[in-house]
């Protein structure tokens, strides 16, 4: 089971899952949508990378059998500034919290975790104390984001936040783990998904969120994330997120 909860921070969502205590059931892949997160699985604390295709997380405990998962997703631009790596080096990696902040600081946030009756609530603790020293998010990346979800072109994106395409693509590195096409891509793919978890037929799909046609929606559901539209909606379907309080879509 799946549940999620907007956090106190704009742009932050914090999920559980709670998997079977079987291997029987299906694991579901993690889909791009340009996010990064603070996770904590089987006692391990990591941060998940931009993905440029499904990843299919390993929820395996030291027995061999299932565990639970929570985390912290950040949206597109908002962690590379609180972990103070650039995305591009995370992209489509999943890497140990104490490996990018050796020492004191990762061991702590750790042990905090650890401890917790509530992991959850103390991942997004931590995430709230970074905030607290990194500051707000950037206004520009932010504008970049609505931009190209709004199915504008990169170039007037670009133009739009006062930046030459070249430096767009270069502030795109640091902030999102990839270029600003690739962004849009995988953000158009989530505005299909979540009509297609609707319900919405694929010809409609593909229309509203601005591919040229249900066979090029296609093409892009399976290169971004390896399945088919009807393979996912059976996965959406048999997985709907459970919210807590206000929340986002998975």
């Amino acid at each position: 089971m799946y549940r999620e909860r907007a956090s106190r921070v704009d742009g932050v969502v914090v999920w559980t899952r709670t998997a079977p205590e079987s291997d029987g059931g299906p694991v579901y892949p993690v889909l791009p949508d340009g996010c990064m997160d603070l996770l904590w699985i089987g006692g391990r604390l990591s941060v998940a990378g931009p993905d440029t295709h499904a990843f299919t997380p390993q929820l395996s405990g030291a027995g061999g059998g299932f565990t639970d998962a929570v985390g912290v997703r950040f949206a597109p631009g908002i962690a590379p500034a609180l972990l103070g790596v650039p995305a591009h080096e995370l992209r489509d990696r999943r890497v140990d919290l104490t490996d990018l902040w050796p020492g004191p600081a990762g061991r702590d946030v750790a042990e905090r975790v650890a401890a917790a009756t509530d992991p959850a609530a103390a991942l997004e603790a931590a995430a709230l104390r970074r905030f607290a020293l990194a500051g707000p998010p950037d206004p520009l990346l932010r504008a970049v984001v609505a931009g190209l979800d709004a199915g504008r072109p990169v170039a007037a994106v670009a133009e739009s936040v006062g930046l030459g395409t070249r430096r767009l693509h270069r502030r795109s590195l640091d902030a999102f783990g990839y270029g600003p096409k690739t962004l849009a891509r995988v953000l158009r793919l989530q505005r299909a998904l979540a009509l297609v978890r609707a319900s919405v037929p694929y010809a409609e799909t593909a229309l509203v969120a601005g591919y040229a046609d249900q066979a090029h929606l296609a093409r892009e559901t399976r290169e971004l994330a390896g399945l088919t539209l009807g393979a996912y909606a059976a996965l959406a379907n048999s997985e709907t997120p459970q919210p807590s309080g206000s929340s986002t879509t998975a």
